[in-house]
C-alpha cells in the first residue's frame, strides 16, 4: 500500500499540523486513509475507539482522515513525568515507567511492536501518512531509532524532509540535515518542503534553489503561515509559553502551567470566545488577582505537580483568589489536587508517598487500580447543559462533596464534586468546554455570554481550510508518486 513519511529538522517545525492537513487533502479526494506515528512524547493524550489512549496528534489526525482514532495509530507513547523518566504506553496500554538512559537503550526491542501497528493501518488503506519525532539529524539517538530513519528503513517508506523557515537558519537545516545523515538514511529522503512562510514566496525562491543544489533533493514546495492552525489543538506544551497575553475581555480565566501539564486542548474552546480573556500564567508569575475563575488543569504527575504548585506560590494565591469571593474549577489532576489529601501508595506517577491537598474540597484521593480511560457524556448537574469529554486517569476518589457532583453521567451516575458554597467544583472529565451548551452554562456562572460555536465543527473546518492551503502549496502530484499512489 502507498506511504509516505513526514519528518522534520527539528521539533515543532509543523510536522503534526501538515500530516493533518495532508491526511484531510487526500481523505477528500475519496482515498483511504491513515495517520501513524511510531513514537510519540507527549502528556496531551487521547482514548481511542477501541479502549486505549495516543497522542491527541494522532487522534487530531484520524479526524483528518474521519475515522476513529485506534491504538496502532501510535503504538509507542511516552509521557514524561520528570526530568529523566517516563511512563511508557505501548499499543494504548501502560508498560511501565522507564528512566530516559534505559529507554534509549532498549527501544529497538519495540520496533517488530511499531511495524505490526503499521501493517495492519496499511491493510485498511489506500495511503498511510507516516509522522516521524523531533529530527533525524540528531544522529545522537540513531542507535536503535524506531521514530525516524530507524522506522523508514525497516518500514521501506519515503521520507520527505520539513523546513522551518520561520525560525530562520532553514538553508542550513536541510542542508546540514543532508551533510549528517549517513548515506543509507540520507537516501530514504525523496525530496524537502519549507513550512511557515511569510511574505511573497517569490522572495525565497534563490534560498530554494540553493538547497537543491547542495542537497540534490527536489524541492515539494512552500506552505504559507497557516493561520488555521491556531484553531486545531496543540500537542506540545511549549506553545503555550509563546502565546501573547490578549487584551481585557469581559472575565478572566485564568490556567496555571504546570510543570507536567496535560491536555491543555480543554482550554481551546474558550479562546475562541469573545468574552473570555484565557490567561496561562508561567512558573514565576503569580496568578491574576482580577480572575474570574482558576482552573487547575490536568497533569501526568499529580503530587510532583501539587509541590511544583506550591514551589511557585501559587498555593497562596489561589487561597486569596478564594477568600475573594472567586471561582475555582479542577479537571482530572487538577480535581484531585483541589481535595484534602492525595496518595501514591504503588509509585503510579513517580515515587510513592502522600501529600496534603489544597484543602478546597472535601474529597480524597488514592492513586491506585488501573487506569481509566472511556469517553464519557451527560449533564452539568446544576444547569442540565449537555456535556461530551473523555477520562484518563488513575487514582480512586472519595468524600463528602461527592455528594454534591458536578456532573451527571448519561447513565445517572454522579461525577465530580461541588463545595458546599458552590464556587469549588471539579471532575475527572477533559473536553467540559467543547460542547456550546455546556461552555454557555460555564461562562454564564461567571457573568459572560458564549458565541456557541461547537469545537468539533470548528476544528473540522479548520481542517479543511489547511487542506485547501497545502493543495496549491506543494506538488501534490509529485508527493503521490513519492507515495506510490500512481501505482494503486
Amino acid at each position: 500500500m502507498a506511504a509516505l513519511m513526514i519528518q522534520g529538522c527539528g521539533s515543532d517545525v509543523g510536522k503534526s499540523v501538515l500530516v493533518a492537513g495532508l491526511c484531510r487533502l487526500f481523505a477528500n479526494r475519496g482515498l483511504t486513509v491513515r495517520p501513524f506515528k511510531p513514537q510519540n512524547m507527549s502528556n496531551n493524550a487521547a482514548v481511542t475507539a477501541d479502549g486505549g489512549e495516543i497522542g491527541r496528534a494522532q487522534a487530531l489526525q484520524a479526524i483528518a482522515c474521519r475515522t476513529p482514532a485506534v491504538v496502532d495509530m501510535n503504538p509507542v507513547l511516552l509521557k514524561p513525568q520528570s526530568d529523566v523518566g517516563a511512563q511508557l504506553v505501548v499499543r494504548g496500554k501502560v508498560a511501565g515507567t522507564w528512566k530516559a538512559r534505559a529507554y534509549q537503550e532498549g527501544k529497538a526491542a519495540l520496533l517488530d511492536t511499531v511495524l505490526e501497528s503499521y501493517r495492519r493501518l496499511q491493510a485498511q488503506a489506500d495511503l498511510v501518512i507516516v509522522e516521524g519525532a523531533g529530527s533525524p539529524a540528531e544522529i545522537n539517538l540513531r542507535a536503535g531509532d524506531i521514530a525516524n530513519m530507524g522506522f523508514a528503513r525497516a518500514a521501506g517508506t519515503p521520507v520527505v524532509l520539513v523546513g522551518d523557515i520561520d525560525r530562520g537558519h532553514v538553508i542550513a537545516a536541510l542542508v546540514g540535515a543532508h551533510e549528517v545523515l549517513n548515506p543509507e538514511d540520507r537516501a530514504m529522503i525523496a525530496g524537502f518542503m519549507i513550512n511557515k512562510f511569510r511574505g511573497d514566496p517569490a522572495l525565497f525562491a534563490d534560498g530554494r534553489a540553493e538547497i537543491v543544489r547542495r542537497t540534490g533533493w527536489p524541492d515539494l514546495g512552500m506552505a504559507p503561515w497557516l493561520t488555521a492552525a491556531a484553531r486545531l489543538p496543540a500537542e506540545d506544551a511549549v506553545v503555550l509559553e509563546r502565546r501573547p497575553r490578549p487584551g481585557s475581555r469581559q472575565v478572566r480565566i485564568v490556567v496555571p502551567m504546570l510543570s507536567r501539564i496535560a491536555n491543555f486542548d480543554d482550554f481551546d474552546p474558550l479562546r475562541g470566545e469573545p468574552e473570555v480573556e484565557l490567561i496561562f500564567v508561567p512558573p514565576g508569575s503569580p496568578l491574576p488577582g482580577d480572575a474570574d475563575l482558576v482552573v487547575l488543569p490536568g497533569t501526568k504527575a499529580t503530587l510532583a505537580d501539587l509541590a511544583f504548585f506550591r514551589a511557585q506560590g501559587w498555593d497562596i494565591d489561589l487561597a486569596a483568589h478564594v477568600r475573594r469571593g472567586g471561582r475555582v474549577l479542577g479537571v482530572c489532576g487538577g480535581f484531585q489536587m483541589l481535595g484534602r489529601s492525595i496518595s501514591d501508595p504503588e509509585g503510579l506517577e513517580g515515587p510513592p508517598g502522600r501529600m496534603e491537598g489544597l484543602d478546597l474540597l472535601d474529597i480524597e484521593t488514592v492513586l491506585v487500580g488501573d487506569k481509566i480511560m472511556r469517553p464519557t457524556e451527560g449533564r452539568l448537574a446544576q444547569s442540565g447543559a449537555a456535556f461530551a469529554g473523555y477520562e484518563i486517569h488513575v487514582g480512586r476518589t472519595r468524600g463528602a462533596d461527592l455528594s454534591r457532583p458536578f456532573l451527571v453521567r448519561a447513565d445517572g451516575a454522579p461525577e465530580g464534586a461541588v463545595s458546599r458554597d458552590g464556587l469549588i467544583a471539579g471532575a475527572y472529565v477533559h473536553g467540559l468546554f467543547d460542547r456550546p451548551e455546556a461552555r454557555a452554562a460555564i461562562l454564564a456562572d461567571l457573568g459572560a455570554s458564549s458565541a456557541a460555536f461547537d469545537q468539533t465543527e470548528r476544528v473540522d473546518a479548520a481542517l479543511d481550510d489547511i487542506a485547501s492551503v497545502l493543495e496549491t502549496s506543494f506538488d501534490i502530484g509529485r508527493l503521490s508518486a513519492i507515495a506510490g499512489l500512481d501505482r494503486h
